[in-house]
């Protein structure tokens, strides 16, 4: 007991100083995480050979941060990214696996070794990655989007890979090594490690698959069907741990079910998130587990950095370097050039080739498992984990190179938008101020919104305070169709530019009849432009605070609060009255002073508006008098 309180006293110890530091340098949490495990274990030696231990209980982080991520897409929106999942992510690990691997055959490695190499240098850091992006607010972009896209596709791939790799192990009696030698391959271990439980070993082909669907199917009918029931009996329990102790059962139920039927943990519970993403208990489950990912994830980098075998390093240091600098060109040279192929510009072409060019912690587990199969030898396994743990370490220095191309770029007018994968309740074209405000207060209240400005700069800087929104031309109506506009229940239009704010209600009350428009004006003119456009509710952007001012004003010139507010009041739902009336009268493109009727009506309305405050306030001095 007393060596584990010592353990965890060094682990939050170390994170608790380095990653602030780090933070406050600029270089990002998970390069604090890193350089603290580095700290603890190969530098001081304060953790020993429990590290991989731990390290297996921090992957749990990765498990968590997935399931989180699939609460945020809807299977609309995961449907939808069905050509960047096949195409973009499958090539990227076709391509790398094919030039990695022929780079190791022709260093003198055999074939079915080579291959092995090839399949584990393809896979990237879905940690490190998404923290990063999540820390950066990049997610939303369309770097971001295709970046998680292509991590989502190795997820995937490695359930296929480790059904290969056994494959590769050919039985041989020497093995060569790069500098000439030869060796015994490594001998089988699976048979010492393979006490963990499982439901479809020994079954035949056809019954691991039935096996696995079933596995499948219990996460989506669990998700549709007995959450909300489950979480209204605990909400009986009127006990707050009971929310959290239900969100961690979710979590390590579907982990280990889909360990049972020989499929990634992290990938079920993904599959599960998605499930649950239209669910009402989103936002409970995303607060009650975003502390247990954080943590997990954070000793999972510590545990990264203190794993790295600095002996095996300083003994061929040129060697080793040499092929982790050489992995990451060769998989940044791939995306960049995938980048291209799918039209991916400026930021986040950069994003998305830098981002992706590192090995991943899944590298770890086909490294392992391999020298289970005798795929691969001890000392090279050895290295292979040495190159894939500092390519790891390498990968916050490739996001500050993207953040300084980033910050050199300026944004053109023909910067590539985003592309809309979510649909919310709420549609709000428009993030300024007036936007800002009203989106904070729907999402406060529980509601889903979209947002899309054209404005990037704006967008950026909602996305760095946990807002989501996308960078794209609201005017467009394939940009709304994409954002939900068929099936929304509320389209605020909050957008500086005039024409463009009357285009998008025009667009939107023909496309949707029955849709509630509520529309920012900047002056009467403009209100009468969007209610001919089809708007329902019309705000101008200095009314209401115009009338707070003119309350205060009354407040202090001797009106009571009560008076003043009634005032306030009756001009509020007199100007209502009178714009609907004058907008019969209003005539577009004709200033409204050359509009006599126009002109008349308005006098007479506000003589008649005088004559009812006059008598309202004669009404309360009266009052007040016999009082």
């Amino acid at each position: 007991m007393e060596t584990f309180l010592f353990q965890a006293t060094i682990y939050l110890g170390a994170a608790v100083i380095a990653v602030p530091l780090a933070a406050r340098l600029g270089l990002g949490s998970v390069l604090g995480y890193l350089l603290a495990g580095i700290v603890i274990g190969p530098l001081t030696g304060l953790v020993g050979s429990e590290t991989k231990d731990l390290q297996h209980f921090a992957e749990f982080g990765v498990v968590m941060m997935l399931f989180l991520i699939g609460l945020e897409l809807e299977p609309r929106a995961l449907w939808n990214m069905r050509q960047r999942l096949i195409g973009m992510g499958g090539l990227q690990i076709g391509l790398t696996m094919l030039a990695i691997s022929g780079g190791a055959f022709a260093m003198g490695y055999p074939l079915n070794t080579s291959i092995a190499i090839g399949m584990i240098f393809a896979l990237s850091s879905t940690a490190i990655v998404l923290q990063t992006l999540t820390e950066k607010g990049l997610m939303q972009t369309g770097g971001g989007r295709a970046t998680f896209s292509v991590l989502l596709t190795q997820d995937i791939a490695v359930i296929p890979m480790l059904a290969f790799l056994p494959l590769l192990a050919v039985p041989v009696l020497m093995q060569a090594e790069p500098d000439g030698s030869l060796s015994l391959p490594a001998v089988e271990h699976e048979q010492a490690n393979h006490a963990a439980l499982s439901l479809v070993e020994g079954l035949p082909g056809w019954g691991v698959t039935l096996v696995t669907l079933g596995a499948v199917a219990v996460v989506i009918l669990a998700g549709v069907f007995l959450t909300r029931p489950v979480f209204r009996y605990i909400h009986h329990a009127r006990l707050r741990e009971m929310y959290t102790a239900l969100a961690l059962l979710m979590v390590v139920a579907t982990a280990v079910l889909m360990g049972l039927v020989g499929l990634s943990p992290a990938l079920g519970t993904f599959l599960a998130g998605v499930v649950l993403a239209n669910s009402e208990f989103r936002h409970e489950l995303e607060s009650d587990l975003e502390p247990f990912k954080g943590l997990l994830l954070g000793l999972f980098f510590i545990t990264v950095g203190a794993g790295i075998d600095f002996d095996l390093l300083f003994a061929s240091p040129i060697f080793i370097v040499s092929i982790a600098v050489g992995m990451i060109v060769i998989k940044g040279l791939i995306l960049y050039g995938l980048a291209l192929l799918f039209r991916l510009r400026g930021k986040d072409r950069w994003l998305f080739t830098l981002g992706l060019a590192q090995a991943g912690e899944f590298g770890f587990v086909l490294v392992s498992f391999s020298l289970q199969q005798g795929v691969l030898s001890d000392g090279l396994g050895g290295r292979l984990l040495l190159i894939i743990a500092l390519s790891m370490l390498i990968t916050p220095l490739l996001f500050i190179i993207y953040d300084i191309l980033s910050r050199r770029m300026h944004v053109t007018e023909d910067e590539e938008h985003d592309e809309v994968d979510e649909q919310g309740t709420v549609i709000i074209a428009g993030i300024g101020r007036f936007g800002q405000i009203v989106n904070r207060l729907v999402q406060s209240a529980g509601f889903d919104t979209v947002v899309v400005d054209n404005n990037l700069a704006t967008v950026q800087m909602m996305r760095k305070f946990g807002f989501r929104g996308f960078f794209g031309d609201p005017t467009r109506p394939d940009l709304l169709n994409a954002a939900g506009l068929e099936d929304a229940q509320v389209l605020v239009v909050a957008i500086d530019d005039k024409p463009a704010a009357v285009k998008v209600v025009r667009y939107a009350r023909k496309a949707r009849p029955s849709l509630h428009i509520i529309a920012r004006a900047r002056d009467r003119v403009h209100v009468h432009e969007l209610y001919d456009a089809g708007a329902n509710d019309i705000v101008r952007e200095m009314f209401d605070s115009s009338l707070r001012a003119g309350r205060y004003a009354l407040e202090n010139l001797g009106l009571s609060e009560y008076e003043a507010a009634e005032i306030e009041t009756a001009f509020y739902h007199h100007d209502r009255m009178a714009l609907r009336e004058l907008a019969e009268l209003w005539k577009p493109g004709v200033p409204m002073s050359a509009v006599p009727e126009y002109v008349e009506r308005a006098r007479a309305l506000n003589s008649a508006l005088e004559m009812e405050l006059s008598a309202r306030q004669q009404a309360n001095e009266t009052k007040s008098q016999k009082d």
